[in-house]
């Protein structure tokens, strides 16, 4: 089992009286449905559908102090605290951005499906995908003690994302931008990131409208290669843009592409390029959208 301190990862903190009404109302996912050990992906969108900022929602135990923590991206923590303190208004909620006193760490490889049990922090198993592991929000400085009590050996950030590209998961600002994508563009809706039985949230009206015209046209998806492309670089197939390529790491990584171009290439049997590299869409086990070549989307 390894383990690894996400130092790209902050922690916000929403406690108070009307601290799970207020983020329901705000995010992709039910909070109403978060709680100890029972985490959930989401994100705060603009006003037209697109990611501001995706987190991980957990909650402390009562005994614990309780509260809402969010494991998001450390370079957004300061933003989403502005945000979530500007659709405060007068709900009863107060609003800490904690990244310089509380970090993520992963840990993944073991074959346990609960929870990490751990004295030093509050574990949970990833929402977005269970074969990501589990994840710790602890002291940073902690770290090393808290992974030699879980029996793990304690790793570098880049093993876990190399763990990560192996799965086909999005990372933003890899593999997306932030201010200009879509959750569906990004998996959100395949990785439990999106309740569509929920309230409404701001930006719903966009998300819906993608899931009811069945899907988006637009995906991060895993792609293998033989040798590692720059992030970055253009996609093309012939003479055609087809997306925009993120994360690699030992063959394999993720890349935005538009999914009917991606088809058309398939069919045509056109090679994606990525500058001079040939890239191959992989189809994830997690997906059910309609993968480029398939007759069928999965069940």
């Amino acid at each position: 089992m390894q383990a690894a301190l996400l130092p790209e990862r902050g922690v916000v903190k929403v406690a108070g009286d009307d601290s799970r009404h207020f983020l329901n109302g705000l995010a992709t996912n039910d909070i109403g449905k978060v709680g100890p050990s029972a985490p959930r992906f989401a994100a705060l969108l603009t006003p037209q559908g697109k990611i501001i900022v995706d987190f991980i929602a957990t909650e402390a135990p009562a005994e614990d102090g309780g509260g809402f923590f969010l494991d998001c991206p450390r370079a957004l923590a300061a933003a989403l605290v502005e945000k979530l303190k500007f659709y405060k208004l007068r709900a009863k909620v107060t609003i800490e951005d904690l990244s310089d006193v509380l970090g993520v760490m992963a840990v993944w490889g073991g074959t346990s499906d609960a929870p990490a049990n751990s004295d030093y922090g509050l574990g949970f198993i990833d929402p977005r995908l269970a074969a990501l592991g589990q994840r710790i929000i602890l002291p940073p400085q902690q770290a090393g003690e808290a992974a030699a009590d879980l029996g793990a050996a304690l790793v570098a950030a880049e093993a876990y994302d190399a763990h990560r590209i192996a799965l086909g998961v999005p990372r933003g600002g890899n593999d997306f931008s932030y201010g200009d994508t879509f959750p569906h563009e990004a998996d959100m809706d395949q990785l439990a990131g999106v309740d569509f039985d929920k309230g409404c949230y701001i930006g719903q009206e966009v998300v819906s409208r993608v899931e009811h015209r069945n899907g988006a046209r637009n995906r991060v998806v895993p792609i293998e290669f033989d040798v590692a492309p720059l992030a970055g670089l253009p996609v093309t197939a012939g003479d055609k843009p087809v997306g925009t390529m993120g994360s690699a790491h030992d063959g394999r990584g993720l890349a935005l592409l538009r999914l009917d171009r991606v088809a058309d290439a398939l069919a045509n049997a056109t090679p994606l390029m990525a500058g001079n590299v040939v890239i191959r869409p992989v189809k994830p086990d997690w997906a059910t959208f309609p993968w480029p070549g398939d007759t069928k989307a999965a069940s």
